[in-house]
């Protein structure tokens, strides 16, 4: 994106996925400079790096005009929104009122090869994104933020654009129990297959759906979690 604007690159300096929209508050967070606006956190999460950002590269109320959280190497649709690094760096930039995008390549078979679609797609459609964005201004709100995700296809299957809804993720247990060389149990989490299924009495496509039809998926989420539709039952429930 450095063809539309100046760019500030502040990273984690590990991997950092499923942390969520986490803040590192046990131990001292430094910026280490790679190149010019070019930064990583040293341990810090996708949303220590914009909490940071702002509050230190940034003075005298300045803001930037736009966060861009990702390329994520992966999907972030459904409920691992609720999960994602890379959707916790798009919250925390909207709380401090800078409008954000998430941004995630879907791959396949956990991401071990990515040699057939690469990030080109992903790298065209944020630059049309964020053209759309600073010509006109940013479709949403206060306190949300877009969450796209980027079909696992080449360019040329590229079939276009859909505002999509969150769809059901069906989660199963993925834990692997092993021995360590004294002994010692301990077990390692691994990634679910990205199984799924429609929520009924929603129109349009879910994002799921529409990554799995090659379109890109668009999807508005919003941070107040609170379920609206419960409020008067749950008066009448208290009562």
């Amino acid at each position: 994106m450095k063809e539309l604007a100046r760019v500030i690159v502040v990273a984690p300096s590990s991997e950092k996925s499923a942390c969520a929209h986490s803040l590192t508050l046990s131990h001292p967070l430094r910026f280490i400079s790679l190149e010019d606006d070019f930064y990583k956190l040293d341990d810090g999460t996708p949303s220590d790096c914009i909490y940071m950002a702002l509050n230190t590269l940034f003075k005298d109320g300045q803001k930037p005009d736009l966060v861009v959280s990702g390329i994520n190497r992966g999907s972030n649709m459904g409920e691992d929104i609720t999960y994602s690094g890379t959707a916790g760096g798009a919250m925390e930039a909207v709380l401090h009122g800078v409008p954000s995008i998430a941004i995630s390549q879907v791959c396949k078979d956990g991401c071990k090869d990515m040699s057939y679609h690469g990030y080109e797609l992903a790298s065209e459609v944020i630059k049309d994104i964020v053209k759309k964005i600073f010509v006109g201004k940013f479709p949403l709100g206060e306190r949300k933020f877009l969450n796209i995700n980027i079909p696992p296809i080449k360019k040329e299957e590229f079939k276009g654009y859909k505002i999509t809804h969150a769809g059901y993720r069906v989660y199963g247990n993925d834990s692997h129990r092993h021995i360590n060389p004294r002994g010692e149990e301990y077990f390692w989490l691994g990634t679910h297959p990205l199984e799924w299924k429609r929520r009924d009495g929603k129109n349009g496509l879910c994002d799921l759906e529409a990554v799995e039809m090659g379109y890109v998926s668009i999807m508005p989420v919003q941070l107040d979690l609170t379920s609206y539709d419960d409020i008067g039952r749950m008066e009448e429930w208290i009562r």
